[in-house]
């Protein structure tokens, strides 16, 4: 399990991307990407990869301008071509894999 201090709790988290810590709790409830890890008394822990996706939610909702369903649409649209990309680079990896032999 990774150490404590690579985890942010939400106040920590909230200041760091200068949002209100009941901002995280709402988008915790829009975004299932969004689990935080949970201290056994409840506490919210925000990881590195936490944070990053917190910043890219904020980018398409404050910047971009898109709904929390433009927005969750978004993320679930990149989600998939990251696993179509991480299947298309397997695929070449085996058929470089082939050819070396």
């Amino acid at each position: 399990m990774p150490e404590e201090k690579e985890y942010l709790k939400i106040g920590q988290a909230a200041e760091l991307l200068e949002l209100e810590p009941y901002v995280l709790r709402f988008w915790e409830s829009e975004f299932p990407q969004l689990r935080p890890r949970r201290t056994p008394k409840g506490q919210r822990l925000y990881s590195p990869e936490h944070i990053q996706l917190l910043a890219r939610i904020k980018k398409l909702l404050y910047q971009d301008k898109l709904t929390i369903e433009g927005a969750r649409m978004r993320l679930e649209e990149e989600a998939r071509m990251a696993g179509i990309l991480a299947s298309i680079r397997d695929e070449l990896h085996q058929i470089k894999d082939i050819l070396k032999s």
